[in-house]
């Protein structure tokens, strides 16, 4: 009974809030690590540094982040110049111990959370993204500032 309302209220909420319209961005079948992996041998190749989005297709507030920085030019242009830029499927039970070491266990944050790595593969900066926010949504030269003030030129 509790089970079958939850579903029914999640349902409920998320087509009223938009959620359920959201695209789901987290890849749940690929491992972390390797995912992790990949991103910094990329950002090696082509002078980036990597972000990791972490959090996962059940967070509706990491949805909305990844809808928004695709919707806002400035912040796409940023990121597509400076970074790797991948989202990490964060599990909230069973985290493996190797992935929390790996990002300096982010969800101490919430979520969605953002990590900075170097073209090494080092946390630089690990984002709590209530900073970002603004009501329901997110502050536009809040974002800009965090993803330039990260950017490889401007960290060197």
């Amino acid at each position: 009974m509790k089970k079958t309302l939850f579903i029914l209220l999640f349902a409920i909420f998320g087509t009223i809030s938009g959620y359920s319209q959201l695209p789901k961005v987290y890849d749940e079948s690929i491992d972390p690590m390797e995912q992790i992996d990949n991103a910094v041998a990329s950002a090696k190749i082509n002078n980036h540094f990597v972000v990791c989005q972490v959090g996962g297709n059940w967070c509706s507030w990491c949805l909305r982040f990844a809808d928004y920085i695709t919707r806002e030019e400035s912040i796409a242009k940023v990121i597509a110049d400076n970074f790797e830029y991948i989202h990490v499927n964060y599990p909230t039970k069973n985290t493996p111990e190797a992935l929390k070491a790996r990002l300096n266990n982010p969800a101490r944050f919430g979520f969605p959370v953002f990590v900075v790595m170097d073209s090494e593969g080092r946390v630089i900066h690990i984002q709590d993204s209530s900073f970002l926010e603004e009501g329901k949504g997110y502050n536009r030269d809040k974002v800009l500032r965090f993803f330039k003030a990260w950017t490889p030129s401007a960290v060197k």
